[in-house]
């Protein structure tokens, strides 16, 4: 069984290693190496983790098993893009599973407990992009009543990829 609790600046290492090690898993063999570790140097270090987690602007919930890092969400409070209708938006930022644990729940704990999050400030509105080639991340998310509003350049390295925006009602 795994628990969901905050991420504190201590858990930066573990954090910046499963970032790195899912986006590789999920992404890797449809990249150029270059481009992957270019992005992965650039996003998932330990100290952009720590920053990241001392944010005000944004939140951390980490899914652990045995006090190993199984699965995070990070949430970012500072802006939406003009096509997300909302008065006051959340974005989920990144929502990252080990592939060991693909299956077991965990998503959908970390989406719910994302839910609360957006509530307790609250927020009105859900928003996210996702890879347009990531059909399984699309099915989860308009399994979870999202919906495509817009789309926008995801610079990977130096491709610069296309992902769908979407949201969905905090209620």
């Amino acid at each position: 069984m795994f628990s969901i609790r905050e991420g504190k600046e201590e858990d930066a290492k573990q954090l910046s290693e499963l970032a790195e090690r899912t986006f590789i898993e999920t992404f890797g063999a449809v990249n150029s190496k270059e481009n992957m570790q270019l992005h992965c140097e650039q996003t998932y270090s330990e100290a952009k983790q720590a920053a990241e987690i001392t944010n005000p602007k944004m939140r951390t919930l980490l899914a652990e098993q045995d006090d190993k890092l199984v699965g995070f969400v990070q949430l970012r409070f500072d802006h939406a893009p003009e096509c997300v209708t909302a008065n006051k938006p959340g974005e989920l930022q990144r929502l990252y599973i080990d592939s060991s644990w693909h299956g077991k729940g965990i998503a959908q704990k970390l989406l719910n407990a994302s839910l609360d999050v957006l509530r307790e400030r609250g927020c009105d509105v859900m928003w996210l992009g996702v890879w347009e080639d990531n059909p399984r991340a699309i099915r989860f998310y308009e399994k979870n009543k999202f919906r495509e509003v817009g789309s926008h350049v995801f610079p990977l390295g130096t491709d610069p990829q296309r992902d769908i925006l979407m949201q969905r009602a905090v209620n």
